[in-house]
């Protein structure tokens, strides 16, 4: 009896290593679960996951080369859909919203086209332009959005919408704008468009360098800045 126990206490420590050496790679792994997407790429004609609407053309930003949508016809529509099963995520997007569009504006749109999905929009006015973030997940809805919070147009901003244990956050350039809560549950179907919603209304006008969709909330501090 007492050499069983031996035995079992040293297959116990063998394995022990094994074990923890696992549970870093699943966290390791689990980290690569991050969706980055520089835009410009997307304005390669051999994707076949992708379609581009109208004629957003490339252009030179401080950050890299990035993409400018017309506000009337430019749109870009991507069959993936990252947010898929997440219970927490940070979407942020690096992007130049231009004077002289419609007063709203959709530039980012990820999920099914009325159902459950995660829009990041805008509204652009004569003096400037304010953030407008709305959730659907499984008919739960909240709209983030202040007139009062108005930013000047024509400049690079980063935007962040973070949802975390059912509290919905919005950031302009690091800063917290709004909070909400609402129930909060997965949901999986759908793709992702730049540009427009889905249903091809509420055209973005403007630039968009970038696109990150983490599968965790993120604090300001490690947001993207480039």
């Amino acid at each position: 009896m007492a050499r069983t126990r031996i035995y079992s206490l040293l297959l116990i420590l063998l394995c022990l290593p094994l074990s923890i050496q696992a549970q870093k790679g699943k966290e390791k792994s689990n980290g690569k679960n991050q969706t980055e997407w520089v835009v410009c790429k997307f304005l390669d004609k051999t994707k076949d996951s992708v379609r581009v609407l109208g004629n957003p053309r490339i252009i030179s930003s401080k950050f890299g080369k990035a993409v400018l949508f017309d506000g009337t016809k430019d749109g870009i529509f991507i069959n993936q859909m990252p947010l898929a099963g997440l219970e927490q995520f940070t979407v942020e997007a690096i992007f130049r919203p231009d004077e002289g569009g419609k007063f709203e504006q959709r530039f980012f749109h990820c999920g099914e086209i009325k159902g459950s999905r995660v829009m990041m929009e805008l509204r652009s006015t004569p003096k400037g332009w304010y953030f407008d973030a709305f959730l659907n997940a499984n008919d739960s809805k909240k709209t983030l959005a202040d007139s009062t919070l108005l930013h000047p147009s024509n400049q690079w901003y980063h935007v962040a919408f973070v949802v975390d244990k059912g509290k919905l956050t919005t950031y302009v350039n690091g800063k917290k704008e709004l909070q909400e809560n609402i129930p909060m549950t997965p949901f999986f179907k759908g793709m992702t468009s730049l540009g427009v919603r889905q249903n091809e209304l509420s055209w973005f006008k403007g630039a968009i360098y970038k696109i990150r969709i983490t599968p965790k909330a993120l604090k300001p501090d490690l947001f993207i800045r480039k």
